[in-house]
């Protein structure tokens, strides 16, 4: 008994042990085993590899170089560098074997042959994991190219929410410009998204991996205009840098270039973009050597170009080189259908970037949103929505919260217009109609007193007048 208590405290001995057991265990489930010495002459094979060899009993591989049992084994590499190739796919017989292979070493380090494994004789079992590494590989590519690259576009076609006609058309329209790299327009009112169509193009096209570069033209002073899209070659003037400039169009070259507010371009420009785009070269300012570069324009304007041509303002040549592929975006307000899904969409990115959790918005605040013109579209939709967000201390936007953010001059007009008999008054009216009533209600079982009122209804005095102000509704002497 000694002696074998001994022995189970070993630490070599449990070593050995241990070594035994992963083998054991290992031969058991795998689909087949073999081992070679150092010299790479087959020392082992085990029962369950011998089909998949061609083999019929152990004695034919045995003393024979592992690659004539096993073409191109990479056994021998093992057993030569004494690294080990933990996860490899094998080609054998018409299969493909997910295999490991492992040096063996001797009680002093040394590696004195190598061992494999057949882990799956068959990959279907493996698509799922395959396929899960397949996806963290993308996203790793994704996470480094946003990391490394402030160029990255970050908007899809999944953020352009919407699905009246207008914005449909428009995500059908660009979808098919994503297929293909033709230069693409786009249209519409400031505040539109375009820039956000612009990027969802890049990212379901072939070029996003590349840089998205995005430049907005009017921002550009004059005189520095053309050194900023093209370059400047070192020493070009006066004050330039020695080493030179590369410009936007070499920036996103392989990429897409997006060029906000395109109408703003001064003519003598107009002409060398023109040039580019037919040639696909540019020339650094300064310099004598032309370069090519492969870029896909994506243009952008909130002005009637066509006017602008007629105007003299715009070459008309350029004009039909950008208008290849135009894209009209719609105007928000005719697009309220969409609303509570753009709202939505904003609270959620305005949610990301802010400390206001779980931020809602009531009907109220809907049906309030949707009685603006909304002159600045979603831009200045999500500017309401996030100044709406900091005023409330429920993070629950109501009606009230976003009457006072709005215009002064815009009406949030509560009393419903005459409605046919039978008509389904929509949800909005009825929420404020209900509301109007428990004031009133509370304002009767009080005799008009506004603490007791509000009391019952357990909102603060405060809470209490704004909600009279907003439905108008009149108190006699005895409210205080």
């Amino acid at each position: 008994m000694p002696a074998a208590s001994s022995s189970i405290s070993d630490p070599a001995y449990l070593r050995a042990r241990a070594m035994e057991t992963l083998f054991e265990r290992l031969e058991k489930l795998c689909e087949g085993a073999i081992a070679i010495d150092r010299g790479g002459r087959v020392v082992y094979v085990n029962e369950k590899y011998l089909a998949a060899l061609g083999l019929e009993h152990p004695t034919e591989a045995i003393g024979r170089p592992i690659e004539e049992v096993i073409p191109n084994s990479l056994m021998r590499k093992v057993a030569e560098t004494g690294e080990p190739i933990l996860l490899d796919i094998m080609e054998l017989g018409g299969e493909q074997l997910v295999v490991t292979r492992m040096p063996i070493e001797d009680e002093n380090g040394t590696v004195i042959g190598a061992i494999g494994f057949v882990l799956y004789d068959h990959l279907e079992s493996l698509k799922p994991l395959l396929a899960r590494v397949a996806q963290l590989e993308s996203d790793l590519r994704l996470a480094r190219r946003q990391l490394s690259n402030a160029r990255a576009a970050r908007f899809t076609f999944a953020d352009f929410v919407g699905n009246t006609s207008g914005i449909a058309q428009a995500k059908q329209l660009a979808s098919r410009a994503a297929r293909q790299s033709v230069t693409v327009l786009l249209t519409g009112e400031t505040g539109t998204g375009k820039e956000m169509l612009a990027q969802a193009i890049h990212n379901a096209s072939s070029r996003a991996e590349k840089p998205f570069v995005s430049v907005n033209v009017a921002a550009i002073p004059e005189t520095l205009i053309e050194s900023e899209f093209f370059g400047t070659a070192p020493g070009a003037y006066t004050g330039a840098d020695r080493r030179g400039r590369e410009g936007k169009f070499r920036i996103a070259d392989g990429g897409t270039l997006f060029l906000d507010e395109i109408g703003e371009m001064p003519l003598q420009l107009q002409a060398k973009l023109l040039r580019v785009l037919q040639e696909r070269e540019i020339e650094p300012l300064g310099s004598d050597k032309i370069s090519k570069v492969d870029v896909r324009v994506i243009a952008a304007t909130n002005v009637d170009l066509r006017k602008r041509v007629s105007g003299g303002a715009f070459r008309p040549d350029l004009y039909y080189r950008l208008n290849v592929l135009s894209i009209e975006l719609p105007p928000l307000r005719h697009c309220l259908d969409d609303l509570p899904d753009i709202c939505a969409r904003l609270l959620d990115d305005i949610s990301g970037s802010g400390d206001y959790v779980k931020a809602k918005i009531t009907p109220s605040a809907l049906a309030a949103l949707s009685r603006y013109d909304w002159p600045g579209n979603v831009r200045e939709l999500r500017n309401i929505l996030e100044r709406a967000l900091i005023l409330s201390d429920s993070g629950r936007l109501t009606g009230e919260d976003v009457a006072r953010i709005l215009p002064v001059d815009t009406e949030v007009r509560l009393a419903p217009p005459a409605r046919p008999a039978g008509a389904v008054v929509p949800y909005a009216e009825a929420e404020a109609e209900f509301e109007k009533h428990t004031l009133e209600q509370a304002l009767a079982a009080s005799n008009g007193q506004i603490t007791e009122a509000a009391r019952m209804l357990q909102i603060s005095r405060a809470t209490f007048y704004k909600k009279l102000a907003k439905f108008g509704l009149a108190t006699g002497p005895a409210a205080v």
